[in-house]
């Protein structure tokens, strides 16, 4: 009699785990010529891929932008690359920047490097180093060395709006009220200073030019008092200087109001002008026989406009 066992289709427990016992302890099967060819095939591609991952990268070639960017202080990424640079301190507004730029830039670019770090556009710059740098010469050519110190004066737009802006409506409203009043010159404060004639020693006048400001001091003028006076534009310190037989007044720029002229009666080739160095007309500072082509540039300097002609 057979013994009984469970029903046909189903598996007695235990067989899986004792048919992978065997198999597990059975001995491997020799590998027939086909087999051993395979198997000797994928063992030498995985020695390979092995060998591929343990290999460094390649190095980046020389040159490559990537290999050589770097940060500079003031300098553009790779902008001085192969060239000759030269170390400058910018000072503008009291403070300084050091850069270093191409020794064979031009003004112009050397104005543009400015603009980059200061913000003050190209056309408002005044840039100095043994006076004004030529916008088309290069640091070469004007004997820049390493260490040189730049000066630059100017103001940004929104300081031109901020602080501009205001001087010239006092500026229009003293006109207009100059229009309701006598001429400047026939007023008796006046007259007893330009009784006295022209100056023989004046500078010269031309009548219905204008012109920069002279590099020499103007002279040969009187104040209010019949004294000689002389004015001296020192622009790498924003500076008027005026200057008397007894002593020289350096004023800072900022610090005055408004300036107004009128031409003198007979003698329209020259200006009576006042500079206004308080809030009212009683600090104004007259100086008679002003060369009339000089008028207007002495009016934008002083007053921080800029001269396009």
């Amino acid at each position: 009699m057979a013994a009984a066992g469970a029903p046909d289709g189903m598996e007695e427990p235990g067989m899986d785990t004792e048919a992978e016992t065997v198999a597990t302890e059975a001995p491997a099967r020799p590998l027939n010529c086909v087999e051993a060819d395979v198997a000797a095939g994928m063992a030498a591609e995985d020695s390979g891929a092995a060998r591929d991952s343990l290999q460094p990268a390649p190095a980046q070639p020389p040159g490559d932008p990537a290999a050589q960017a770097s940060v500079s202080n003031g300098e553009d990424a790779g902008g001085g690359a192969g060239k000759e640079l030269v170390d400058l301190k910018i000072i503008w507004n009291k403070t300084k920047h050091d850069v270093k730029v191409p020794l064979d830039s031009t003004g112009s670019e050397l104005k543009q490097k400015i603009h980059s770090i200061t913000g003050l556009p190209p056309a408002m710059q005044k840039v100095m180093y043994k006076g004004l740098v030529p916008e088309d010469k290069t640091l070469r050519e004007i004997k820049v060395t390493s260490g040189a110190k730049i000066m630059v004066v100017g103001s940004t737009i929104n300081d031109v709006l901020a602080v501009n802006t205001p001087k010239d409506a006092v500026q229009q409203d003293a006109k207009a009220e100059e229009n309701k009043k006598e001429p400047l010159c026939r007023q008796k404060q006046h007259r007893k200073v330009l009784d006295k004639g022209k100056p023989e020693d004046v500078m010269p006048s031309v009548k219905g030019a204008q012109e920069r400001l002279p590099t020499v001091p103007l002279s040969g003028m009187y104040n209010k008092s019949g004294g000689k006076v002389r004015l001296t534009f020192k622009l790498e310190q924003d500076q008027l200087w005026i200057g008397t037989k007894e002593r020289t007044e350096k004023l800072p720029m900022g610090s005055i109001k408004n300036v107004v002229s009128e031409p003198i009666e007979g003698h329209e080739d020259y200006h009576m002008m006042a500079f206004q160095l308080g809030p009212t007309e009683a600090s104004y500072y007259w100086v008679y026989w002003v060369p009339t082509q000089y008028v207007d540039a002495i009016k934008d300097t002083v007053l921080g406009k800029w001269q396009y002609f």
